[in-house]
């Protein structure tokens, strides 16, 4: 009798219902799975016939086919083995027809028919529920991820054996009831004020994470570049619900969610290697996967020893940085997933580090110094809208006992700033900060009066500012205005985001 179950393949962050057929068919008795699955659902053949037997039930000794339809998606990974062991049970009428009505099932099975976690659990739940199924049945480590989409019952299993019971209606497994999502302050890694000194470097980051800008810090070896950089997480705005849901999606289908983290709740830090290859950055693979822009989404992504990347690393992250997307193409079709992240990278002025150091002279000639700092493309450059430099901390600083500013306290003033972008963009939905203003937000919020645009006339001859530029400093402005609590873009504002480009590059 042929038996029909519903599961779903992850493509990218989108779900794609597959239906699992499973019939007779004439010849040895074995199992066939066709339907363009990959390696690891061909060796599912396996764990589903000893998960069975381990269930205290019997194979069937027939030749049975499996199909997963439409044949046309790509089938990978183990998911599929708790709908192909179901379907098998079905087709046995193990199980009554109407058992499953409504219902999609997902999870991998181990030999003795225990459920294991799978990936991607989040966007197969909400696709469910978008499908119209009213149940779905997942392993049980996975239910509280899947809980976090409303409107569906999620059934957890932890055998095989239980899965069976619970469909003949022998034993009643309770759906999982969802906890109240409430995203519970986290605390900070590094607080600013354990940050000795750095004031002007703490108020240009104040200002990146204000307007969602990209910054560029450059100083000596031991300044505190790496430290600044992971202190910026902590005074970025809470997370709100959707932004966590968002995030949450794209470490699923990473596979990088913890099983005691159904969500997300802190802004990410990530912090590739300079060694990292082209597919780990931007993602990729034979099949795509999210790489550490994509899971930097919402967050920070920290470039240390920005020059020691690759050429083709770095310039992949040019089209990311404008469109906040990333685009990944094979011969099967593209995949385009989220890459609206916060650039921060540090680096030093040349190979030794010390060039233009007041205390310790730099080793490396003119030439090194200049081959050093041309690695990083202008056109790169020009896209991060803050250029500070990090000197070295004198003695009085570090040893001075006085705390600096709290990052709760430089946390609140970036959320006041956030909350009235907020307010400007309501109608510009592809809009949220000002360092995603296009042309025509600009020209309707960054307005100057005429000494600033004076003062805008000189920086263009003087900076040798581009088109791009020009209009980086104006969103900059407009950052900095909003925390002063200004409607208007005053010479004070625009001064200082000018005093933020680089005056040459990497100079």
């Amino acid at each position: 009798m042929l038996s029909r179950v519903f599961t779903c393949a992850v493509i990218g962050l989108e779900g794609v219902i597959v239906d699992v057929e499973v019939d007779s068919g004439q010849g040895l008795p074995g199992m066939t799975i066709v339907g363009l699955p990959d390696a690891s659902i061909q060796e599912s053949r396996e764990r589903v016939q000893a998960a069975i037997k381990n269930a205290r039930l019997a194979f069937p000794r027939k030749r049975i086919i499996v199909n997963l339809a439409p044949a046309s998606v790509r089938k990978a990974g183990p998911s599929y083995d708790l709908p192909i062991a179901v379907g098998v049970m079905l087709f046995a009428e193990y199980l009554p027809p109407s058992c499953l009505d409504e219902t999609l099932i997902v999870g991998e099975l181990s030999l003795d028919g225990s459920v294991r976690h799978t990936r991607g659990i989040l966007p197969i739940a909400a696709t469910a529920r978008e499908q119209g199924f009213k149940r779905i049945i997942v392993p049980e480590i996975d239910a509280a991820e899947a809980s976090l989409i409303p409107g569906i019952d999620v059934i957890p299993v932890s055998t095989l054996e239980n899965l069976y019971h619970h469909l003949s209606g022998s034993v009643q497994i309770n759906s999982y009831q969802p906890k109240e999502i409430d995203l519970i302050p986290v605390g900070f890694q590094t607080d600013f004020n354990e940050i000795k000194g750095q004031e002007h470097v703490k108020r240009a980051l104040e200002v990146a994470a204000a307007g969602g800008h990209n910054i560029l810090l450059s100083g000596t070896p031991g300044a505190g570049k790496t430290l600044l950089a992971r202190a910026m997480s902590g005074i970025l705005p809470r997370m709100t619900i959707d932004e966590a849901l968002e995030v949450t999606r794209i470490y699923s289908v990473a596979d990088q969610l913890p099983p005691e983290t159904p969500l997300v709740q802190q802004r990410s830090f990530r912090s590739p290697h300079h060694t990292i290859s082209h597919a780990g950055l931007v993602g990729g693979g034979n099949w795509p996967h999210p790489g550490e822009i994509s899971l930097a989404h919402r967050g920070v992504l920290f470039l240390d020893e920005f020059p020691e990347f690759g050429t083709r690393v770095l310039e992949v992250l040019r089209q990311p940085i404008e469109d906040k997307v990333v685009t990944i193409s094979r011969a099967q079709g593209s995949l385009t997933f989220p890459a609206n992240f916060q650039m921060v990278a540090a680096m030093n002025p040349c190979p030794c580090g010390y060039f233009g150091d007041p205390i310790k002279p730099c080793t490396c000639s003119s030439m090194s110094i200049t081959k050093y700092q041309k690695r990083i493309s202008g056109p790169l450059l020009d896209r991060i809208d803050i250029h500070i430099d990090v000197p070295r901390v004198d003695y009085d600083k570090l040893s001075d006992s006085r705390m600096g500013e709290k990052s709760a306290n430089i946390q609140q003033r970036v959320e006041t700033a956030r909350d009235i972008q907020r307010m400007r963009f309501k109608e510009s939905p592809k809009v949220s900060t000002n360092a995603d203003m296009h042309l025509k937000e600009i020209r309707k919020f960054c307005v100057l009066n005429e000494t600033c645009q004076a003062l805008m006339r000189n920086a263009m001859t003087q900076l040798n500012l581009s088109a791009r530029g020009y209009h980086r400093v104006l969103k900059l402005a407009r950052t900095i205005a909003d925390l002063a609590g200004s409607d208007e873009i005053g010479s004070t504002h625009l001064a200082e985001a000018l005093q933020y480009r680089s005056r040459s590059i990497l100079s």
